[in-house]
């Protein structure tokens, strides 16, 4: 049993190199053809290539899900007293699995709200300002710059519309990921530190860094003046992509430091896996 469960978490580890691996390859080859010479003729060739990349890309992230599903059962089962060992066994119960989804999806409305993924704007009427047939969805597949092509756009309705920008859409997914790892596991570590006299101030301000990296922004544009809010905003767009990507580090340091809290001196988990 013991071997077959570490042959399913070696699938999974292999599983997700294979996802991400081919993403970054996916992004590299389809950023060199932006700095081809796109002709008429060639149009439909290259709209057939973006609808390949999305296709390709959806299936790295199956992968990637499927291996993380694999790799985390297996440390869960495993109990071998290391920290992955110990996050995997912490946020395996029921309880612990509610919230990841909870606070992923959350996360994930909201990421696409401020990305502007998801696009709301009652005062623009879209086939007016934009020449767009509603309801309807294209692929923009070029030229742009590496990561932000191809686009996928949709109009729902003359306010409600879609804009999916590869690298945003690559963020969302890898950040509302963690988001949700660090929002499980903060549940069963909050409770333990509050037996310890409870979280320092630093510990809460990161905590709820950890839990909205987006609502930086947000914070920022508050200090800003409003004769510079227009320029502002023009700016923190295209920052936006950086500082949610400079997050993710500290997104994968802070469930070391909460995984160490739910630690016993024996090196087992305080929290049952079930």
């Amino acid at each position: 049993m013991e071997k077959q469960t570490t042959k399913h978490g070696q699938k999974g580890k292999k599983l997700i190199v294979l996802g991400f691996t081919s993403i970054a390859i996916l992004f590299l080859l389809y950023a060199r053809l932006q700095n081809a010479v796109v002709t008429p003729d060639a149009v439909p060739s290259i709209e057939r290539l973006a609808l390949g990349f999305y296709i390709v890309l959806l299936l790295s992230f199956g992968a990637i899900s499927y291996g993380l599903y694999r790799y985390h059962k297996q440390k869960a089962l495993e109990k071998d007293g290391g920290i992955l060992s110990t996050i995997a066994i912490a946020t395996y119960n029921t309880k612990s699995r509610r919230i990841f989804a909870l606070a992923f999806v959350a996360y994930g409305i909201f990421f696409s709200l401020t990305s502007g993924t998801l696009v709301y704007q009652p005062e623009v009427v879209f086939s007016e300002h934009y020449g767009a047939v509603v309801p309807s969805a294209h692929i923009t597949p070029c030229c742009g710059d590496p990561g932000y092509m191809p686009k996928f756009i949709a109009y729902f309705t003359e306010h409600v519309g879609l804009q999916i920008i590869p690298i945003n859409l690559l963020l969302q997914v890898i950040v509302s990921y963690l988001v949700g790892l660090n929002a499980s596991l903060a549940v069963n570590a909050i409770s333990i530190a509050k037996k310890e006299g409870g979280l320092s101030s630093v510990g809460a301000a990161t905590g709820l860094f950890i839990a909205c990296p987006t609502c930086v922004g947000t914070l920022l544009s508050v200090f800003i003046s409003t004769s510079s809010v227009l320029a502002f905003t023009v700016v923190l767009t295209q920052l936006q992509t950086l500082l949610i990507a400079i997050t993710i580090p500290v997104l994968f340091f802070t469930p070391v430091i909460m995984a160490r809290k739910l630690q016993r001196p024996d090196g087992s988990c305080a929290v049952n896996s079930s």
